[in-house]
């Protein structure tokens, strides 16, 4: 792993984009490359440099809006004298947060350690906040079993027409924005599986609401994955002694028809499917204390029931 703070990255990227387009700006305005010098810093010959187009730079910078409307106040508050060194600091100290929060400074900071990619990272902003690091957990548990579910041979046949899903919740989660699942769903296209996006928070409802109706009954399980119901499938979870459990499609609130099947059992299964209805496709439900665990299971059963 390669550890690269944002600093850095403020340093080697955000700093030289920034002067080349305060120097500009104020030359714009009449002031000298000698002023502008003094204003920023730097050498009379890095403002040529800069004023000349040599200053190199970062275009997500130059194209970002609020980047541009903070350089073009404070281009126009030193070439007026409304601002000095100290308020021109604050202004550029208040970009530095704003763009580190889900901005152009998190984006290079996400390509330069691609481990960050796809967890929600909030680190710059709000620290080591227990809440941040449950929610990076959870997407990165549901970024591994959505790569689980890919790699397990055959899985595009079990793949409903309509896609499937893989999710986790927080704990005690009380509506979708607090189960992560993959946005677009998953799908099979030429007996490839495609992932389309890194998790978020509140990207699916219908497996949101089967995790919903399980952790109400078990606070246990917090996750799940749907694929298309099949006979060998459900036999295969018979021989792991696993009682599958049937419910209605047809249901308008299904949620709360899960909550009610699984009181009725006393427990929530591992495994609990439908047989499909007008309009509906058959689908299983495959539940876990995690994503992971739900996504090992599936491959478990399809490899027994093949």
């Amino acid at each position: 792993m390669t550890l690269v703070l944002p600093s850095e990255l403020v340093v080697d990227r955000f700093l030289p984009t920034v002067r080349a387009m305060l120097a500009t700006r104020l030359a714009d305005r009449g002031l000298t490359q000698k002023e502008i010098a003094a204003e920023l810093g730097v050498t009379q010959a890095a403002v040529s440099k800069y004023v000349g187009g040599e200053g190199g730079g970062d275009d997500r910078f130059r194209d970002d809006p609020e980047t541009v409307a903070t350089v073009d106040r404070i281009a126009d508050g030193l070439a007026s004298g409304e601002l000095d060194g100290y308020d021109a600091l604050a202004e550029l100290l208040a970009l530095i947060r704003n763009l580190e929060d889900r901005g152009p400074i998190c984006e290079l900071h996400e390509e330069a350690m691609p481990e960050l990619q796809g967890l929600g990272c909030d680190l710059c902003v709000r620290g080591l906040d227990p809440d941040v690091r449950a929610e990076r957990d959870v997407l990165s548990n549901v970024r591994t079993a959505a790569r689980t579910l890919a790699a397990i041979p055959g899985m595009a046949d079990s793949i409903p027409n309509v896609g499937t899903n893989v999710g986790m919740g927080l704990p005690d989660p009380a509506d979708e924005t607090d189960i992560a699942a993959i946005p677009g769903r998953i799908y099979a296209m030429g007996g490839r599986i495609e992932i389309p996006a890194n998790p978020e928070f509140g990207a699916s409802k219908h497996v949101a609401t089967a995790i919903i109706a399980a952790n109400t009954v078990d606070s246990s399980i917090r996750g799940a994955t749907n694929v298309a119901t099949d006979d060998d499938l459900l036999e295969a979870a018979t021989e792991l002694g696993i009682e599958p459990l049937e419910f209605d499609a047809t249901y308008e609130d299904r949620g709360k028809h899960l909550r009610r099947r699984f009181e009725e059992r006393g427990s929530v299964p591992r495994v609990a499917y439908h047989r499909g209805a007008f309009g509906i496709e058959p689908a299983t439900y495959v539940f876990g204390a995690t994503a992971v665990d739900a996504a090992e299971l599936v491959e478990q059963l399809l490899a027994d029931g093949s």
